[in-house]
């Protein structure tokens, strides 16, 4: 709001803080939900890996505990992916003279490229797949979050976004939950633009590309 006077108070007596010239008050847990935009549950869990306190929570399911799995193998697969593609971007050739060039010469400042962990995939047809299962991921994961495509009848993976540069696509919280990629040279039959397909930790629908670093300023 608009109000120019010192309005927000905290009492740490009370464990609460106000806002005097909006209304706009809680708990701790209100003030983390409200200034990092996250859901009670997030709050719940950010405050309590701050303060090294265990939270209990009831027992899963069989079934349950294998969707928890799989969705945490996917989100740390993501972030390995996320990883390589950005180093790609900045250390090998083709990332620099292709994918790098390409940035720069849309006028995408460096800062810029950094901060959104832009990247780039090798034109190379198994090259991510190939480095990814020799780091220990699994190929069911890798079609899972449709990094890769293929496998039948034990042919290598191919990856999706081969010969693109790379927008990963964050949750509010900053988890790498898909990707976007851009051709850069002109294919026959192959669309400009291909995304991550929907999976149990990606819903296109559910995401805003960007939100995660505007957050902040957006509060």
């Amino acid at each position: 709001h608009d109000d120019r006077t010192p309005s927000f108070y905290v009492s740490p007596a009370k464990n609460i803080c106000k806002c005097f010239a909006c209304g706009e008050g809680g708990s701790p847990i209100h003030f983390v939900m409200k200034h990092e935009q996250m859901t009670y549950y997030e709050a719940l869990k950010y405050l309590a890996r701050k303060y090294n306190i265990e939270v209990v929570e009831k027992e899963l399911t069989s079934e349950e505990k294998q969707q928890q799995s799989d969705r945490e193998s996917m989100l740390i697969l993501n972030e390995y992916a996320c990883n390589y593609f950005t180093k790609i971007l900045h250390t090998h050739s083709e990332g620099k003279s292709v994918g790098l060039t390409y940035f720069k010469e849309r006028g995408v400042r460096e800062d810029i490229i950094k901060k959104f962990q832009l990247g780039y995939s090798l034109e190379e047809r198994s090259a991510f797949s190939t480095e990814a299962q020799k780091a220990g991921y699994n190929s069911n994961y890798l079609l899972k979050t449709g990094l890769s495509l293929g496998g039948e009848q034990n042919r290598p993976l191919v990856d999706r976004f081969r010969g693109r540069v790379i927008f990963p696509i964050h949750t509010i919280s900053g988890k790498v939950v898909g990707f976007g990629g851009r051709i850069l040279k002109k294919v026959e039959n192959v669309g400009k633009y291909v995304n991550s397909p929907e999976s149990d930790v990606y819903s296109k629908s559910k995401e805003l590309y960007g939100i995660y670093f505007a957050k902040s300023a957006m509060v």
